[in-house]
């Protein structure tokens, strides 16, 4: 039996993710009164933080960019009074990201320019060649941010002529780009190394949505101070000051619809929200599968059924007893390739499990980003590989201490192998191993409310993305979409989606309206200045020198 109450809000929000915290928050800043209803204990989606053993893990932040001064993301964050709440380290400038690919290491630097003379150094045959491809590249994400700019009528007629090489390389894939521009095996290799951030192979992601992403990043990497979970936290205080709620622990269990338009939702505990607005940041599969009746998503639900999603992962969190600094180590993240056939190791991965060894990993050292994050004299270390959902289909829905010996056996098979390519970048890892946790894509569905593990929403293929993408504006009036499966992924795309919802919703002209002008307020700090302060303020402890022994597995 719903209780049913007065409407008392102007927009309802379903999900804490960045996409649906920086809905509330543009529509609480515009006047609205604003409920954010959060399933999980802890508030963020992707953006959350979480402790075991006294580390600090954030599974789904590793780096963010356009945060340097007039960056677009900084520009938000300022005038939307983050810079109060918020602090970000800045992450190695001579190598944010360092790709070991079949024994060769090559690191990618703040500013692009600097990025194509250390390129042409190591490939001077390919010089001319690298010159067009990132001419191309930023060419191509420049008409992309021109077509977010036009995307009204009439303004949209005019993109044939603002946006040509869009319209060239708009349905092509980044493959298409390498495969004109590119010819060095290696350099192929070191150009789509990024490709983790998105999941696909490079003859399968769409280009534009690529060239978004590595160009996102040009002008430097950034990690949040305090872990992922300060991201979260500064938007939530921002919410309360303009009046806005959150409430934790209430899963949305139906998107109430009368006469065509949504009005409100129901909650686990039977209680009926009302509210003028809603703003969905679930995943489409459960909006339109679960939340919203058949009847008021036919389409979107035959839209379902021809999607493809993306690739889930297997996830270590661990803390190890080593002088990794020693080791030549920093705070930008590692990407291993066992060979420099990227497209073909993520083709495999979405297809099968590793037979053998892992060819591809992705590992970060979360504590010479941010010493805080472990124990004194130890460090906290994330790793990820890219796993098929099917292989863990089989215990779908059950509880942890329900699953089978051969579940447990399955993913510590994963694990060790992901553990002895991750010997690769830090030798000794394993002997020295303190603490360890396993996630599996059914992990990410338990927290996040992923579709079958999914990291990144959609899949980002050439006709799931833009134009081809789940709208923004739900298929019942008063009802907004935002969220990986939208605009885009990543916290830049997310937050971008969450921007465009709640221009929808106040029925404004462009997003730019709801973004003023920075003001210098958000701190950026550096990781290595912090490591030294943090090494001189405190002092190394006996008790936690490296041990031989293995570690338990959680």
């Amino acid at each position: 039996m719903l209780r049913d109450a007065a409407a008392s809000w102007d927009t309802v929000v379903i999900g804490s993710g960045p996409g649906g915290l920086t809905a509330a928050l543009a529509l609480a800043r515009a006047g609205q009164r604003v409920l954010v209803l959060e399933q999980h204990y802890l508030p963020g989606g992707w953006t959350h933080s979480f402790t075991l053993e006294g580390y600090r893990f954030s599974p789904g932040v590793h780096y963010i960019g356009n945060l340097q001064p007039g960056g677009a993301l900084r520009r938000l964050y300022e005038s939307f009074e983050l810079g109060q709440d918020l602090e970000f380290y800045e992450m190695n400038p001579d190598g944010f990201d360092h790709f070991l690919i079949d024994g060769e290491q090559f690191d990618q630097p703040k500013g692009m320019n600097a990025w194509v003379a250390r390129l042409k150094s190591r490939f001077p045959h390919e010089s001319a060649a690298i010159d067009r491809y990132f001419a191309l590249l930023v060419g191509i994400n420049e008409d992309v941010c021109t077509c977010d700019r036009l995307m009204s009528f009439p303004e949209v007629l005019t993109v044939p002529f603002r946006a040509p090489r869009l319209l060239r390389w708009g349905f092509r894939t980044l493959a298409a780009l390498l495969d004109e521009t590119i010819h060095d095996p290696m350099l192929r290799a070191v150009l789509s190394a990024q490709c983790g951030n998105h999941g696909l192979a490079p003859s399968r992601v769409s280009l534009p949505l690529h060239a978004s992403m590595t160009t996102h990043y040009f002008d430097g990497a950034f990690y949040p101070r305090g872990g992922a979970k300060r991201i979260a936290a500064a938007y939530i205080k921002a919410l309360r000051r303009h009046g806005g709620q959150i409430r934790l622990s209430s899963p949305v269990t139906r998107i109430v619809v009368e006469h065509g338009r949504a009005v409100g939702v129901e909650v686990a505990n039977g209680e009926m929200i009302r509210a003028d607005n809603i703003v969905c940041n679930a995943d489409p599969a459960r909006t339109f599968g679960q939340l919203l009746g058949r009847e008021d998503c036919r389409s979107e639900l035959r839209k379902l059924r021809r999607t493809e999603y993306s690739v889930s992962s297997l996830s270590i969190f661990c803390g190890v007893a080593m002088d990794l600094e020693a080791l030549g180590l920093d705070s930008g993240n590692y990407w291993f390739y066992r060979h420099h056939d990227v497209d073909r190791i993520y083709r495999e991965v979405e297809r099968s499990l590793p037979p053998g060894s892992v060819d591809g990993l992705f590992l970060t050292i979360t504590t010479l980003k941010d010493p805080g994050h472990a124990p004194l004299g130890t460090h906290a270390i994330e790793m990820f590989t890219f796993v098929p959902y099917g292989a863990f289909e089989a215990w779908q829905g059950t509880d942890t201490g329900d699953r089978q010996l051969e579940y447990q056996t399955l993913k510590a098979s994963i694990a060790q192998r992901m553990l002895n390519a991750a010997e690769e970048i830090i030798p000794g890892l394993q002997r020295n191993l303190r603490f360890m946790s396993i996630g599996t894509p059914l992990t990410n569905d338990f927290y996040c409310l992923t579709h079958r593990g999914a990291i990144y929403g959609t899949a980002k293929t050439p006709w799931q993305v833009g134009p081809f993408a789940f709208s923004s504006r739900g298929p019942v009036a008063n009802l907004h979409m935002c969220g990986a499966s939208t605009f885009s992924h990543g916290v830049a795309g997310a937050t971008m989606s969450g921007l465009v919802a709640a221009q929808h919703v106040l029925g404004l002209g462009s997003v730019g309206e709801l973004v003023g002008p920075g003001d210098g307020s958000l701190r950026i700090l550096s990781s290595e200045a912090a490591r030294h302060e943090y090494a001189v303020t405190h002092w190394p402890r006996p008790d936690l020198a490296p041990e031989s022994a293995p570690a338990s597995w959680h």
